[in-house]
């Protein structure tokens, strides 16, 4: 009788979970990669081979409600020596737009075009001694992924635009409030057959009366011909003691049979640190080795002028990386 009834509950306690399936739609995605890092440096710390790891497992369960509204829940863990949440957001979607609630990156971030979005692997090469530059051109404010309100207009032709905000919760006075605003827009259109994306998007930091608040800007334009692909994008950051400028592009063709070559380089200059001024040029190649498995070679060179208030930060050198990136 005992084990008729734990049959009985576990055939139920199935059902049950078969009919709750029912009325969503799973998706469970997973990528992994392991790299080895070769390193030319004047900074002895940083000179060196090392390896390095990240992993991603992501899940979005969606539901489609009788009035043709759109729920879904997106969740990513992390895992580049620790496991950690990365992003964890609720979206409602419908013929008004999308509103996207929880962990999730700004506006900005969503619309913005970097340079090097064209790169497989970014090596963060430089920078080894000083947070005060940027090292690339994609925008650098409201793109973390703390709890966050956007809103997202319905496509209207080949424009998109939204706009987020981040509130930095109850401080002991307003003045202090840290609160970031972002917003971003993207336009698409064909000329003569090649594809363009025109992308902007800015972001705002408040900050205590009386200080400037932090600001960042980016645009971009991504044209696509045939196998070819390239970007141009320019970017700045401004904040208290703080004035950045970056550009920089990445060129990329598809050479077919799993192949794919690109070129790239950065540029940054910070004009209230006298004389910091940071670049990177390099060559990427991918090579898909099977489906859902890439090898992906990166070749590095970059050089980091550092204020002359420490000229003595100042460094040079390159770095080689071998990526082998799997995805399920």
């Amino acid at each position: 009788m005992r084990k008729l009834l734990i049959n009985s509950t576990a055939l139920a306690t199935v059902a049950g979970l078969a009919a709750s399936a029912s009325f969503a739609d799973v998706s469970i995605t997973a990528t992994s990669e392991f790299a080895l890092s070769d390193r030319e440096s004047k900074v002895t710390a940083s000179n060196g081979t090392f390896q390095t790891q990240a992993s991603e497992v992501g899940m979005t369960f969606t539901n489609k409600t009788d009035n043709g509204i759109t729920v879904s829940y997106n969740t990513q863990f992390t895992s580049a020596g620790t496991v950690a949440i990365d992003e964890s957001a609720l979206s409602i979607s419908g013929g008004f737009g999308k509103v996207v609630l929880g962990q999730k990156d700004g506006a900005g971030g969503t619309y913005g075009i970097g340079a090097a979005d064209l790169i497989a692997e970014q090596s963060g090469t430089g920078k080894t001694v000083s947070a005060t530059i940027s090292t690339g051109s994609d925008i650098v404010l409201g793109t973390n992924d703390n709890n966050k309100v956007a809103y997202h207009l319905p496509a209207m032709g080949g424009l998109t635009i939204g706009a987020s905000f981040e509130d930095s919760g109850a401080t002991a006075s307003a003045d202090t409030a840290t609160d970031i605003s972002s917003f971003g827009a993207r336009y698409v259109t064909d000329l003569n057959g090649m594809a363009i994306t025109l992308g902007v998007a800015s972001a705002t930091q408040e900050t205590a009366v009386g200080s400037v608040d932090t600001t960042a800007d980016n645009m971009g334009i991504k044209v696509v011909k045939g196998n070819i692909s390239a970007i141009y994008a320019s970017t700045s950051y401004t904040a208290t003691g703080e004035e950045r400028k970056s550009t920089g592009y990445s060129v990329s063709y598809n050479m077919g049979d799993g192949l794919i070559l690109g070129a790239y380089s950065d540029t940054s200059e910070d004009s209230s640190d006298v004389g910091e001024k940071y670049s990177v040029s390099g060559f990427e190649a991918q090579y898909t080795l099977a489906a859902g498995l890439t090898a992906v070679v990166n070749v590095d060179n970059y050089d980091y002028d550092a204020p002359t208030s420490n000229a003595a930060g100042s460094d040079d050198g390159s770095l080689t990386k071998l990526t082998i990136k799997a995805a399920f």
